[in-house]
């Protein structure tokens, strides 16, 4: 297929179809969520499954790549199936216009092949964990503030996210990206990071960022990669 010629120097067809047939979850559709959608659907991720419960409004403005003008006070989930929709239309898309929560976490994390954590919230990153756990199901996690960003790979059996923000009961300040910000380019460069490893993670391909924490500095222009233990 035309679509995919230039995916097939750096993966093969045989490649190109396991994407087709994957499943995805992606939670959050603000400025990772929005770019790790774009990214899979066009790379050709078989199906999507996006929740967010969120509206948009004009502060998502300077970073969010589903937010325009004419969807200000429109749910981001519809406008992620919206965005897919026009870029793949053969992408099987469930849109959830609600907010990942103790009732609904163990369905949403069910049938996927893997998840992929974009939210804002450290304790609900922790619920996804416990859930994508408990359903034997790998899960990509990127947050950002500022120029400042970070992704982690974990799978079921790994300590996870304690390894990166303490015990889930541990008393927790206000969100530093609140202080710092959100800029567009920082939220896609984590997003493209987050899509990479989640091709590598559906293909069984690569190096990844499993037990180990990347972070970025775009402004003084650091990567560094530690080893979690």
């Amino acid at each position: 297929m035309d679509r995919y010629c230039r995916n097939h120097n750096s993966l093969t067809r045989e490649e190109q179809t396991l994407l087709a047939g994957s499943r995805v979850s992606i939670i959050g559709l603000g400025g990772l969520g929005g770019g790790v959608v774009e990214m899979l659907a066009r790379i050709g991720v078989g199906s999507l499954f996006l929740i967010d419960g969120d509206r948009f409004d004009t502060t998502n403005l300077n970073r969010q790549i589903l937010s325009t003008e004419a969807l200000v006070g429109h749910p981001k989930a519809e406008a992620a199936k919206a965005r897919v929709m026009a870029v793949n239309s053969s992408v099987r898309v469930t849109a959830c216009d609600g907010f990942l929560d103790d009732g609904n976490a163990d369905a949403i994390v069910d049938d996927a092949d893997l998840v992929i954590d974009c939210l804002d919230s450290v304790d609900t990153r922790f619920l996804l964990e416990d859930a994508c756990k408990r359903a034997g199901v790998p899960l990509i996690s990127g947050a950002i503030a500022g120029t400042l960003g970070q992704v982690i790979t974990i799978f079921p059996e790994d300590p996870g996210l304690a390894l990166v923000y303490g015990e889930r009961t541990a008393k927790r300040a206000a969100g530093v990206e609140n202080e710092m910000g959100n800029l567009s380019y920082c939220a896609l460069f984590v997003a493209a990071l987050q899509a990479s490893e989640a091709v590598k993670v559906l293909l069984n391909r690569g190096e990844l960022l499993r037990n180990k924490l990347l972070i970025a500095d775009l402004m003084a222009l650091s990567f560094d990669i530690v080893e979690l233990t």
